[in-house]
């Protein structure tokens, strides 16, 4: 296959796996809502997680991972690095404006996530305690999720990586910036809302009670 065409093909595929928003999916499923009209209004994980609780937020995270490792593999099967990058993005893209859903999707801090485990998984690995570390310490999801970005520009030229796999990094985190503009402002203002565990084990409570009741009543 010509490369030129093995690209376009790949840059579709990802774009349309990345339009899958399992955020919108499992809010439905579970709640029958539209998870982008409640909280802060995204389709991520994170206001899955705050909305329904801790399962919900798993389930949409691992369905938006799974988005960009998809992505990047068909696009590796296709046309090498070149592909596995521009499939990675295109997911990404998706995943932040989906055409299906208006373009208002979520953050692409899973799917990016995705991409990194097929493109190095050593990086992956590395991002994970970052995550977590400022997570624990601040209690804010999108410091964390930032901090993770910028990490992983950092780690692509840390680790040598090829200039097409360079570039694709700084682009991934540009893009993380700008769809965490808003978190940015409230950061630097001091008004970003901390993760209160407490409320979202409530939430998850409450979510698997009403999810019961629902199947009960057959609806």
């Amino acid at each position: 296959m010509n490369k030129v065409l093995a690209c376009v093909i790949t840059a579709v595929v990802g774009y349309l796996l990345g339009c899958i928003s399992m955020g919108v999916i499992v809010s439905r499923a579970y709640a029958k809502i539209d998870i982008r009209k409640y909280g802060s209004g995204n389709a991520g994980m994170t206001n899955v997680m705050r909305t329904l609780g801790w399962v919900p937020g798993a389930l949409a995270f691992a369905g938006d991972m799974l988005k960009g490792l998809l992505a990047a593999l068909i696009g590796k099967w296709l046309a090498g690095e070149l592909g596995m990058c521009i499939g990675g993005l295109a997911a990404i893209l998706g995943h932040d404006f989906p055409v299906f859903l208006k373009f208002k999707g979520g953050k692409g801090i899973s799917t990016s996530f995705g991409f990194i485990l097929a493109s190095n998984w050593v990086i992956a690995l590395l991002l994970i305690p970052v995550q977590l570390v400022f997570v624990l310490t601040t209690g804010l999801m999108s410091l964390a999720s930032i901090a993770s970005s910028i990490a992983f520009a950092v780690l692509a030229f840390v680790f040598k990586s090829s200039t097409v796999y360079c570039v694709t990094a700084v682009i991934a985190c540009l893009l993380s910036l700008f769809c965490h503009r808003s978190n940015i402002v409230r950061l630097i203002q001091g008004k970003e809302n901390k993760l209160d565990h407490k409320k979202i084990t409530e939430k998850s409570k409450q979510t698997a009670n009403n999810f019961k009741n629902r199947k009960k009543d057959g609806q």
